[in-house]
């Protein structure tokens, strides 16, 4: 049996988490998924000790406290979390900041809002790229 994959997902909006878990569920029902409100939340979870690390993380580029280029800094420090496929969503995929987003560490850029079908797709693509 294959060993468990997990994923946290870095959003502010309840409605995107709800849609973004939607959709791994329905590719991968054995995928853990979690979820963090905001960066200064997902970074106090993923410093714990006793936390595992995920897989993969999705952050969510405009979120108050810390925005996602600032988590994905102090996510890219945490030495657990080398081997972490990081992906970075927002609204819009200004030049620059995805450029920044990859330097930083963040392995690819998903544009929001998607069609359901589309996100679905997008991940689909992520999750078969980690099996190969």
């Amino acid at each position: 049996m294959s060993e468990v994959k997990r994923c946290l997902i870095i959003d502010d909006d309840p409605d995107d988490q709800e849609i973004f878990m939607m959709c791994v569920k329905n590719l991968d029902n054995s995928i853990d998924c979690k979820t963090s409100g905001d960066g200064v939340e997902a970074i106090a979870l993923l410093g714990s000790d006793g936390e595992v690390a995920p897989d993969y993380i999705f952050i969510d580029v405009n979120m108050p406290r810390m925005n996602g280029i600032e988590c994905l800094t102090e996510i890219r420090k945490i030495e657990k979390l080398n081997d972490t496929r990081i992906f970075m969503y927002s609204t819009t995929a200004e030049e620059k900041r995805v450029n920044e987003s990859k330097k930083l560490g963040a392995e690819d850029f998903i544009v929001k809002p998607i069609r359901m079908s589309e996100l679905k797709e997008k991940l689909r693509h992520i999750f078969q790229s980690s099996v190969e």
